[in-house]
């Protein structure tokens, strides 16, 4: 399970919050009514918590463009990378870079002759 999946998005929280303080004004003792300073702050508080989402956001896709962009440069170029053999250790292999895919949950997948091989796992490369 993707733990970034179950956590909840500033906006839901925010929601959240809303419907607590409109349950919690409309059962407020008239005599001690809610501090408005406060409510200022927490709702300012979720304000910066939405834009840093927002922020984090942008710098995934930033970075996702960054990593297609590399991976497309090393077409046609030969690369070193780890691999399991077939004794179940890892050993480092060449090859020359002949195509690069999207997977699945979007990673990026080089192809190298007919094996196809996490962008991560690359460890040098050759012009």
């Amino acid at each position: 399970m993707n733990p970034i999946a179950t956590t909840a998005s500033a906006r839901d929280i925010q929601t959240d919050y809303m419907k607590l303080l409109v349950t919690q004004l409309q059962n407020q003792n008239p005599l001690e009514p809610l501090d408005n300073k406060d409510m200022s702050a927490q709702l300012a508080q979720f304000s910066q918590l939405q834009q840093m989402e927002n922020l984090n956001t942008s710098f995934a896709q930033m970075l996702d463009s960054v990593q297609r962009s590399y991976a497309s440069s090393l077409i046609g170029k030969e690369v070193a990378f780890r691999a399991q053999a077939a004794d179940g250790t890892l050993e480092t292999r060449t090859g020359e870079v002949e195509e690069v895919t999207i997977g699945e949950a979007g990673k990026i997948l080089l192809r190298i002759d007919d094996q196809q091989i996490n962008l991560a796992d690359v460890i040098s490369i050759r012009d």
